[in-house]
């Protein structure tokens, strides 16, 4: 099952102003209420394995959901929901420890050099965001980061820097995945230009011709008058809250409950780097049941894996983006089928 989350983004609406607000925590709660009300309608779905995913900034919102969910058994909610755990792609956890671990990234796939990285330590002392405006020589250091991975694409540093694409109707741009922190917007005099065909983001623009097409909304059953235009990245048009600063006690208060997950990154993303997802699935503190290795699709190597004591599974994907289906999508598909299998990677 799926559904439009929260509430403004996609074809999702609320009939009052005052349902519109909502935050990590009320998104959450709905996304728990939804799954139970869709049960109760649909009772021969009961005993079916649940499993809660997402990518991106749903790594803030569906430990939350998992956690709800779990409160939810423990004084027996009905309907009874035979959760088994959940997975999470690229997943954000603490957007400011991610922030602080992009210059080690940087350093890693050969973008900083080795003097860089050591000045910036040396003078920043592992702070990169909440910079002092008085610490000169820090400031100077990321000014040079900076020019070495400004026309980067952090989607996926080794595709082109093609912009971010919005609506033909669209008045503002947001630089592409800073949606993870807050929305940077500035107002255009005239629209991006139509990104060429060797950028991915090419069909960015065809999604809204497709979603807005009366055909597919009368497929996926859109109540006329509701949604007038659907928009990719809605940001403008939702009232969010984001009150939750990190997601690292929720995934540590769900391992307890002996849920199963798979965490996995795309290895080439510079937003939510892996790096940073690899730190806080370390600061769990749970030892190491199946070592470092690779894993394998079709002969060739899919990327490489980790197995911990409380059931969570981390691993890279070789070659992926933000997010790392849309780079990889067969290596992710027999990620998935065999994590779901109980199968090793």
């Amino acid at each position: 099952m799926d559904k439009d989350a929260p509430v403004g983004t996609g074809f999702s609406y609320s009939r009052s102003l005052e349902g519109s607000f909502t935050s990590d925590t009320k998104s959450a709660k709905q996304s728990y209420i939804f799954i139970r009300k869709w049960l109760m309608h649909h009772p021969e779905f009961f005993s079916n394995p649940l499993y809660i995913c997402g990518d991106s900034y749903a790594g803030m919102v569906v430990p939350i959901i998992v956690q709800d969910i779990s409160d939810g058994i423990e004084i027996g909610h009905k309907p009874s929901i035979n959760l088994k755990g959940y997975l999470l792609g690229n997943p954000a956890t603490d957007r400011h420890a991610e922030l602080n671990s992009q210059i080690h990234f940087f350093h890693h796939m050969g973008i900083l050099s080795d003097e860089l990285l050591e000045s910036a330590k040396k003078h920043c002392k592992g702070e990169y965001v909440k910079v002092d405006p008085s610490n000169v020589q820090c400031i100077k250091d990321l000014q040079a980061v900076s020019q070495c991975t400004a026309k980067l694409n952090p989607s996926h540093i080794l595709e082109p820097s093609c912009g971010q694409v919005w609506t033909p109707k669209c008045k503002k741009i947001i630089r592409d995945r800073n949606l993870l922190e807050k929305n940077l917007c500035s107002n255009l005099i005239s629209l991006p230009p139509i990104p060429l065909l060797k950028c991915r983001n090419y069909g960015h623009m065809l999604s809204y011709y497709w979603a807005n097409n009366d055909g597919v909304r009368k497929a996926l059953n859109v109540r006329k008058g509701t949604v007038q235009e659907w928009t990719r990245c809605n940001l403008d048009g939702i009232n969010y809250l984001k009150n939750v600063k990190t997601s690292t006690g929720y995934h540590l208060s769900i391992s307890k409950r002996h849920y199963r997950s798979l965490i996995y990154s795309g290895d080439h993303d510079a937003n939510v780097p892996f790096f940073n997802t690899q730190t806080w699935i370390r600061s769990l503190n749970y030892s190491i049941i199946d070592e470092w290795r690779p894993w394998f699709v079709d002969g060739q190597i899919g990327g490489y894996t980790r197995t911990y004591a409380n059931q969570m599974t981390f691993a890279t994907v070789k070659g992926g983006g933000h997010t790392a289906p849309e780079y990889r999508p067969n290596e992710c598909f027999n990620m998935f089928k065999r994590w779901l299998s109980y199968e090793p990677l």
